[in-house]
């Protein structure tokens, strides 16, 4: 199967939105800290508003997108992401920049799942390649993001606001130019949207079930950048060398599909085996990486985990567009983005708390033990597809 070139665009589309947004989101705090004078707690907690701005973001831009269609949902996102960040070029002193990102937050919170749902939308034959399609080019856009981030910041904060508008600005655009009138059928079936009808509320269960596994994922991935990025610094691991160890997830995304290209052919459509490996690889992780003390370890850890999310992350929106019930893919693509959202947003804060008042081995024993659990879910989801399956 050929790949539509409206995909294509979609996918470029994507990278550049990512691009931009990778040269704001890591010296956030230390802009708040080092230019604005404010501490790390305010600053944790403005990232918080933020993220929890993006979850409302995610999950109105995936109810719009059933209502209105992508290129609406996406344009009218785009339109309050674009004012935020006109905003901050503007306006970035105290509390403004604060008010901006939390504005920043609902309008990208609103484009992610709208082309998701468009993509599979404009290549539902493509299944799970659609969406990873759309996840590397995700991971090419951070790599790239987070690379310039630094060059563009020694010169001034002021050119970061700058670039970030500027990449937005040709994401729009290519949206603009190609997806105008474009819209999918949105499938609109009233009678779904009642998740107690018996068949729907199978399939809502099951799918809750499977996000169960995926915030579980999310809480420990999240630790990666806050409570093991800390140990790291305790046990003399150089900034330089944590860096590296993002620089090759960021690779291995991009540069390793051909390695797990194989496992997935074989599991193709047996998304209960997709999880099942995915799961265990993070839960490998986990407990490999509990024992290091070196960088190597930690290194080794990562490119473990890594494999995990190449097979999980790309396998959500996959699931979700399969199991949404016809007129509500946009809604359950937003449920999909919220879920890693909330993750994103809560995880730092309760690994913190684990360890500060226990441990970090305790953080990493509840985290195995947690994706451990998660193979219930896994399970349940099975059991309620096969369920859902007999009845239709």
């Amino acid at each position: 199967m050929i790949m539509p070139t409206k995909l294509k665009y979609l996918i470029v589309a994507m990278a550049l939105n990512v691009i931009g947004a990778s040269f704001l989101w890591p010296l956030n705090t230390i802009y708040m800290s080092q230019e604005l004078g404010k501490s790390l707690s305010i600053a944790g907690f403005v990232l918080l508003l933020n993220s929890l701005s993006a979850m409302c973001g995610n999950l109105f831009g995936g109810k719009l997108f059933d209502q209105i269609g992508g290129y609406k949902t996406i344009m009218t996102g785009g339109l309050i992401a674009f004012s935020s960040l006109v905003g901050l070029n503007i306006l970035h002193t105290w509390p403004f920049y604060a008010i901006w990102l939390v504005l920043l937050g609902f309008g990208s919170g609103m484009i992610f799942p709208a082309v998701y749902a468009f993509a599979g939308a404009i290549w539902p034959e493509g299944g799970r390649r659609t969406f990873n399609a759309i996840y590397v080019a995700q991971n090419v856009g951070v790599a790239v993001g987070t690379a310039l981030a630094g060059v563009v910041a020694d010169f001034s904060f002021d050119y970061i606001f700058i670039a970030n508008l500027l990449m937005f600005v040709l994401f729009a655009t290519i949206i603009f130019t190609q997806f105008r009138g474009v819209e999918v059928d949105a499938n609109v079936d009233t009678s779904s949207h009642n998740v107690m009808e018996v068949k729907n509320k199978t399939i809502f269960f099951a799918f809750m079930s499977v996000l169960i596994v995926y915030f579980i994922c999310w809480f420990g991935y999240v630790q990666w950048q806050t409570t093991i990025a800390d140990l790291t610094q305790h046990l003399s691991i150089s900034l330089k060398q944590y860096s590296l160890i993002w620089t090759v997830n960021g690779l291995m995304i991009v540069f390793m599909q051909p390695v797990i290209k194989p496992v997935i052919k074989m599991l193709k459509g047996k998304y209960v085996g997709q999880l099942i490996v995915g799961v265990l690889l993070f839960m490998i992780a986990f407990y490999f990486t509990s024992m290091q003390t070196a960088f190597s370890g930690f290194l080794i850890g990562m490119v473990i985990m890594t494999f995990g999310e190449m097979f999980i992350w790309p396998l959500l929106p996959t699931i979700a567009q399969d199991i949404a019930p016809k007129g509500r893919t946009g809604a359950y693509q937003g449920l999909v983005n919220s879920t890693a959202t909330v993750s994103r947003a809560f995880g730092p804060l309760v690994g913190g708390f684990i360890v500060d008042v226990y441990n970090m081995d305790i953080l990493f024993k509840s985290i195995v033990g947690l994706i451990l659990f998660s193979y219930v879910f896994i399970g349940l989801y099975s059991i309620l597809m096969k369920r859902y399956q007999r009845n239709t």
